[in-house]
């Protein structure tokens, strides 16, 4: 069944660095509450901010908090996440081995660019934010794959925007979206599980192609820009 495809907008020009941070350690459960630990690690995330924002090769910076990231096999579940944007693309090397990078102590997962976008993600802070993570076989065109899908998700869960995010160089992910969601995680996952549609359709174009989706939901705690 096709779906009228969204309307696309000029991608980001700028440079993408997406990292991981632990502070508790990896769990099973989806449900990421707020425990000292986490909460003491999201200080201190917040507290590094102002020396990477100072730099003059970084355009903006937002920590995030995981609360609710399905237990499925290879997804990154880490409790919180960073997003900073470069001023260039040619500038990603330099930021990403920086000295305000490298004491965060995080996880690289992409760095990367914005190949292709619908709507404004960040036009609202109060929202969840999802970081869906695709794997997909060698050789598997992600992005356009992921762009056959995104009229799915349009037409049939109220979402308006989305960041799509390919790695440059070496990552476990061929694409990662960043998107705001309309609604919370629960009812956002089981809204699109519970439909035939999304099995028969998003799921099957995605097995299709030896893609998998890996969903983590986090909450905005900083935003530098």
């Amino acid at each position: 069944m096709p779906y009228p495809p969204p309307q696309f907008v000029e991608p980001e020009p700028y440079g993408f660095i997406y990292l991981g941070f632990q502070a508790e350690p990896a769990q099973r459960s989806p449900v990421y509450t707020r425990t000292p630990r986490r909460q003491r690690a999201t200080a201190q995330l917040v507290q590094a901010v102002p020396a990477l924002v100072r730099r003059e090769d970084v355009l903006s910076v937002r920590a995030f908090r995981a609360v609710f990231i399905p237990p499925l096999p290879g997804a990154p579940r880490y409790d919180l996440a960073m997003l900073i944007r470069t001023m260039r693309v040619d500038q990603l090397q330099t930021v990403r081995t920086c000295a305000e990078v490298s004491a965060l102590g995080g996880e690289q997962i992409l760095a990367g660019v914005n190949v292709a976008r619908i709507g404004d993600t960040e036009a609202r802070a109060d929202d969840a934010f999802l970081f869906n993570h695709f794997t997909a076989a060698p050789g598997t065109d992600a992005e356009a794959v992921w762009r056959s899908v995104t009229g799915w998700y349009t037409t049939k869960t109220g979402v308006d925007n989305s960041t799509a995010l390919r790695p440059i160089g070496p990552s476990s992910f061929a694409l990662v979206n960043y998107a705001r969601l309309p609604a919370g995680p629960i009812r956002f996952l089981s809204g699109q599980l519970t439909r035939p549609s999304f099995h028969r359709f998003v799921r099957a174009t995605l097995d299709a192609h030896g893609m998998h989706a890996l969903p983590a939901v986090h909450r905005l705690v900083h935003a530098s820009a």
